[in-house]
């Protein structure tokens, strides 16, 4: 997994971490604390094809249920089926080990309009 420092923030608490035309998407780790304990997670399929904006999935806690969404469009290629069978994991490594869907962007310019590390960290502090 790529080193969070360099992942994109949106304002609705998702990350994005790019490999080529490839990008993870995931939920902070603000996120995770302010849904408190995560128990379900819904992911759209792999090869389901998503336009930018549009919710990749869903995830639950004894809080809420919350959309994830994604600023990229293009086809979803792998779920993390971790997230799935146990959604605790989104609580103790978001950034990393929960991980939700990596897809196969059709255009990465939007990224370029989310907040790096540092402004997000600033915006949005943990603890």
């Amino acid at each position: 997994m790529a080193d969070p420092a360099t992942y994109r923030y949106s304002d609705s608490h998702e990350w994005f971490s790019v490999d080529g035309d490839v990008v993870t998407i995931g939920i902070t780790q603000y996120a995770a604390d302010e849904l408190t304990d995560i128990t379900y997670v819904e992911l759209k399929p792999a090869g389901t094809t998503i336009d930018a904006g549009t919710p990749i999935g869903e995830v639950e806690s004894v809080k809420t249920t919350s959309d994830v969404y994604s600023v990229v469009g293009g086809e979803i290629l792998e779920v993390n089926q971790a997230t799935i069978d146990d959604p605790s994991v989104l609580n103790r490594d978001p950034a990393g080990d929960g991980w939700l869907v990596r897809l196969r962007a059709t255009d990465l310019a939007p990224l370029e309009e989310l907040m790096d590390r540092a402004t997000y960290d600033e915006r949005y502090p943990v603890g």
